[in-house]
């Protein structure tokens, strides 16, 4: 038997504003989740949990906020064209940006948004 990569979890302060985020994203979250301590959405194969602060606690014995930038959670676009469009909707939805797109030196169109906790959430396309 061998290990695979099955859930990927972000501790949240706010449920709701954290899916919201998501949804930008293009993630199909039911608005009946926004009340909940514990989702998760399979996206093709990884599932990405999300945890209120208090489920963190109750699972780890006790949550200290995290400094600096250690996971990154990279999501492909369809396409360049697609990446600008969703990066510009979650910037006009008032979500923070990090670096605009660009066309990085390794092919990609890359961009890199911030998510309501502080997580630096990568967007590319070939």
């Amino acid at each position: 038997m061998g290990i695979k990569l099955d859930m990927v979890g972000i501790v949240v302060e706010d449920m709701k504003r954290a899916l919201d985020f998501y949804r930008m994203l293009g993630l199909s979250i039911p608005k009946a989740m926004d009340g909940e301590a514990h989702v998760e959405v399979d996206d093709g194969g990884v599932r990405l949990a999300f945890d209120t602060v208090e489920v963190a606690e109750s699972v780890y014995g006790e949550w200290k906020q995290a400094t600096g930038h250690r996971v990154e959670l990279a999501f492909l676009c369809d396409s360049r064209d697609e990446l600008d469009a969703r990066y510009e909707a979650i910037v006009e939805h008032g979500y923070a940006s990090h670096r605009e797109p660009w066309d990085a030196f390794w092919g990609q169109r890359y961009a890199i948004v911030i998510d309501p906790d502080g997580n630096l959430i990568s967007l590319f396309a070939a």
